[in-house]
């Protein structure tokens, strides 16, 4: 499957800066990077993997005291940088490695902008390649040490045909006109930061099923959060594996006070039950006892716009009719992706601004200039309840006149 190609593995920071420096004089490299979120408390990244025309490499930060020379590769402007799906590569070396890839060509998104039937990578690599790509490693724990053969064969088969696939997806989307929309959509990516979802004393909200609760059993939900985030801290293991979501929400309604109630909701002989079942009861007892004050449950941050004073045009649901006719017209026509033409949740918020000029359509939340520039006019036609011409159709020219 890799052919001649070589693969080299980076473990001391001498030769990170020598390959770096190589690197550098490159126009184009393919990246992807491993991580260990199944497997221990705290997400850390475990391997970079790189691909140049001439060899793979596989970088283990885990050995070198930092990526300072490959961030100055990722961050060059002269250095187009192919990722695919690359919203968590571009997250975690930012967080991680402060590390702003800069000129990047994501294949996913192009996929998506080419309207394929589908675009996971190992999905292209088989269409184009031939290729099948081993998925067993996907959850594998990348801080084990040594990695095996199988392991590299399967982190470097994640960056080997970035470059050709770009190649390919790349004269189609230009062929199509769609490579300035695409570069947009890839020049926000760019931006991607990790944020915090919620507060520290909020994040018990974060339990699957604790919207059902009442105020008393929130409390017992939140001593029993306090519990596994600290077990799983000391265990260095995610907090599912410690006590599933499931089972803190049975507990938090259920509140048992003996180990007969507690064995009607986890097994008697459970491992959960002979490791923490003293501790779980004490908790539910804690929170019990416990009479203060519930923090807010955090929200989703209102999208600037939404809202307002644009609320007062014609209804959402009046225009959201239109609109999604609109854009399953051209998605049809065109074979794009539906998120591509315009998201269901791009289509709420001009359905809640209710815009009238071209303008007004830039300042909607999330609408990229590239839709406006394509579809403006025929967005502001549905909005106005000017039946929108069909798509790819023009106004004929008069004579003696110029179309506008």
């Amino acid at each position: 499957m890799f052919g001649d190609t070589p693969l080299v593995m980076i473990e001391d920071d001498a030769a990170l800066r020598a390959v770096c420096d190589e690197l550098r004089k490159q126009p184009v490299i393919g990246v992807d990077t491993e991580a260990d979120s199944f497997h221990h408390y705290k997400e850390r990244l475990c391997l970079v993997q790189v691909s140049d025309p001439e060899r793979d490499y596989i970088i283990d930060p885990l050995v070198l005291d930092g990526l300072d020379p490959l961030k100055e590769v990722l961050e060059a402007p002269d250095v187009a940088i192919v990722l695919h799906g690359g919203d968590y590569d571009v997250v975690s070396l930012k967080r991680d490695f402060g590390i702003q890839i800069r000129s990047i060509f994501d294949t996913m998104i192009a996929a998506q902008f080419l309207g394929l039937p589908r675009i996971g990578l190992a999905d292209l690599i088989g269409r184009f390649f031939g290729y099948k790509i081993d998925k067993r490693f996907q959850r594998h724990d990348w801080t084990r040490r040594p990695l095996l053969s199988e392991h590299l064969d399967y982190a470097r088969g994640d960056t080997h045909f970035l470059l050709a696939l770009r190649e390919v997806l790349g004269h189609r989307l230009n062929r199509r006109g769609l490579l300035e929309a695409h570069s947009e959509e890839c020049t926000l990516l760019e931006d991607r930061e990790w944020k915090r979802k919620s507060e520290p004393e909020q994040e018990f909200y974060r339990v699957k099923g604790s919207k059902g609760l009442s105020p008393g059993e929130l409390r017992i939900l939140r001593a029993l959060w306090n519990f596994r985030d600290q077990e799983a801290q000391r265990l260095d293991r995610p907090a599912f594996k410690v006590v599933p979501d499931p089972v803190l929400v049975k507990l938090a309604e259920a509140a048992p006070r003996s180990d007969g109630d507690l064995h009607k909701i986890v097994r008697a002989k459970s491992s959960m039950t002979r490791r923490y079942g003293a501790q779980l009861l004490e908790a539910v007892l804690a929170g019990v006892a416990d009479e203060s004050e519930l923090p807010s449950r955090p929200k989703k941050p209102r999208k600037q716009g939404s809202g307002g004073a644009n609320s007062g045009g014609p209804s959402i649901d009046r225009l959201l009719g239109p609109l999604r006719d609109w854009r399953n017209n051209i998605v049809s026509e065109k074979n794009l992706s539906p998120v591509v033409v315009a998201s269901n949740q791009l289509l709420k918020e001009i359905a809640r601004a209710a815009p009238s000029t071209l303008e007004e359509l830039k300042g909607v939340p999330g609408i990229r200039q590239w839709q406006v520039r394509s579809y403006g006019r025929q967005l502001l036609q549905v909005v106005s309840g000017v039946p929108a011409p069909a798509a790819g159709k023009r106004k004929r020219r008069r004579r003696g006149g110029r179309s506008r």
